[in-house]
């Protein structure tokens, strides 16, 4: 059945805000698993419904690794989220994805370590497909704002999750190209498994912020990765109102909104009645399914 747009916007280092927004409301959420980053911003770009919320929080108070990423998607789903964009900061493992350029990502290493990663456990056993890990439909629409935006955007990228809060070393850096990976950041994982797990279409655009470390004498510092996110920000905050503006009038259904249907493996009657409480937005549709 087709539905409204609402769209959820992530929005990584150096996006705090969006403009253009009209009757905006900054909203905290409550959700079973903590605390999201921050207030929620809603209210609408053009009459379609969009949700903020700044990954690391306002100024920035938040590591990678204390993100709240299950508060952060959950909430996101209550609010009333069909599909979600994130935005973020990433160091390029490539010479032909320069600082500047936007990348849309297609895949996914995850490294990190130290971050609870699904929704799901003992007594609500599930095993979401991460094959594809993205939203095709709703990652080539943000990569065509970009360039409406007249924007340098590449596409199919592979993005390396690294648990940070350090930068790679050379070796690490030059061992990531090695394995296909295209861009690396701090973020993106566990986010996209969770958005998957909550049934919600994901799409990624990484800004280029840096060369990493691989290339001989380069290395990575802060005053560098948010001088050039300075420069991002602008094009991030114009490509999410094109975005919106140029989405189609009748969201069709997207095959991620049903990605729970095959795969919770846990028998009904050996469902946990306390994890299934915390699950009454990520899994209510399944849920009221019985």
């Amino acid at each position: 059945m087709a539905k409204d747009w609402c769209i959820g916007i992530i929005g990584g280092s150096g996006l705090y805000n969006i403009e253009g927004i009209e009757d905006e409301q900054w909203l905290m959420i409550d959700t079973p698993w903590g605390d999201p980053s921050d207030e929620i911003l809603c209210g609408t770009i053009g009459g379609v419904k969009v949700r903020f919320l700044p990954r690391h929080g306002r100024g920035h108070p938040i590591t990678p690794t204390d993100l709240n990423s299950r508060a952060n998607i959950d909430a996101l789903k209550r609010v009333g989220c069909t599909d979600i964009l994130a935005i973020s900061a990433v160091g390029s493992l490539r010479e032909e994805l320069e600082p500047g350029r936007f990348v849309a990502v297609e895949q996914f290493i995850d490294r990190t370590v130290h971050r609870p990663s699904s929704f799901y456990g003992s007594g609500f056993v599930t095993h979401v497909s991460m094959a594809d890990p993205v939203c095709p439909r709703l990652s080539g629409m943000a990569a065509k704002a970009v360039t409406a935006c007249k924007g340098k955007v590449a596409t199919g990228a592979t993005y390396l999750a690294m648990e940070g809060p350090q930068f790679s070393t050379r070796a690490e850096s030059r061992m990531y190209q090695a394995w296909g990976a295209d861009v690396i950041g701090m973020t993106a994982m566990p986010e996209a498994k969770l958005a998957r797990e909550a049934e919600l279409p994901y799409a990624l655009l990484g800004m280029v912020t840096d060369y990493d470390c691989w290339r001989d004498g380069d290395a990575v510092d802060v005053a560098q990765v948010v001088a050039q996110m300075q420069e991002n920000s602008q094009l991030a905050r114009e490509t999410v109102v094109k975005l919106i503006e140029k989405l189609p009038k009748t969201r069709k259904p997207s095959p991620i909104d049903t990605a729970l249907d095959d795969a919770v493996i846990t028998a009904p009657e050996e469902h946990d009645s306390t994890m299934t409480a915390k699950l009454d937005a990520v899994a209510g549709r399944i849920l009221a399914a019985g």
